[in-house]
């Protein structure tokens, strides 16, 4: 059944402006915001890469990695996500370039990237396995998929949609390691996976659910 992203968009609109209080979302704690440095350039080292990030929110991620010398393309379905997003970066100096769509089929058009990230978004989505396929496809020759991932705590009871429509999501609640890697395997040469509940820095304190990132190589 197809899930409609107008209620979907809404509910993350309406979610922007309190988004950022979480410490992993606006990354404004020295600690959690130096974890995510370090973790980040250890998937991704180097700097000049072209890396999209999908589902970006208000751009931590992506301001991290224009700081580390990374062209970023960031796409969030939401418009006041975009417009937090594209004010980090030019607070900063940085440049990136910030566009409105549904992360699961960005709207770019023709182009190829080095890197395709994506954090906490695959339970979101009407459609996981397509979104991996897409995001495979955007790949250029050689390149990296890197997504972020768990399966929360309160998912163990049932899952309350968060918005009209959501209650027909097939990974809601988040995604196991299991299932998330099991999906990805036929589409990548290379995969590793990263367990990450035990860095409570990246979370600003511990957490008691599944937590870890996948590195996959096209």
């Amino acid at each position: 059944m197809n899930t409609p992203l107008d209620p979907i968009a809404t509910y993350w609109n309406d979610a922007a402006p309190a988004f950022d209080r979480e410490p992993d979302h606006g990354l404004r704690d020295r600690a959690t915001r130096l974890a995510w440095q370090r973790r980040l350039a250890q998937w991704l080292p180097g700097d000049g890469l072209d890396v999209l990030d999908v589902g970006c929110g208000t751009g931590s991620l992506s301001l991290l990695l224009a700081e580390a010398g990374h062209r970023v393309t960031g796409v969030d379905l939401a418009p006041a996500m975009i417009d937090r997003a594209r004010e980090k970066l030019a607070a900063a100096g940085l440049e990136g370039h910030f566009l409105v769509g549904d992360a699961s089929r960005p709207p770019t058009g023709a182009a190829h990237y080095d890197v395709v990230l994506s954090r906490h978004l695959v339970w979101t989505l009407p459609d996981p396995p397509a979104a991996l396929r897409e995001w495979t496809a955007r790949l250029r020759p050689g390149g990296r998929l890197l997504l972020v991932e768990g399966r929360w705590g309160e998912a163990d009871a049932p899952v309350e949609p968060y918005a009209p429509g959501a209650e027909h999501l097939p990974w809601a609640g988040g995604v196991p390691a299991a299932t998330l890697t099991a999906a990805l395997r036929p589409l990548v040469r290379d995969l590793r996976l990263h367990p990450l509940e035990s860095e409570t820095a990246l979370w600003g304190g511990p957490v008691h659910d599944e937590r870890y990132a996948v590195l996959a190589r096209l």
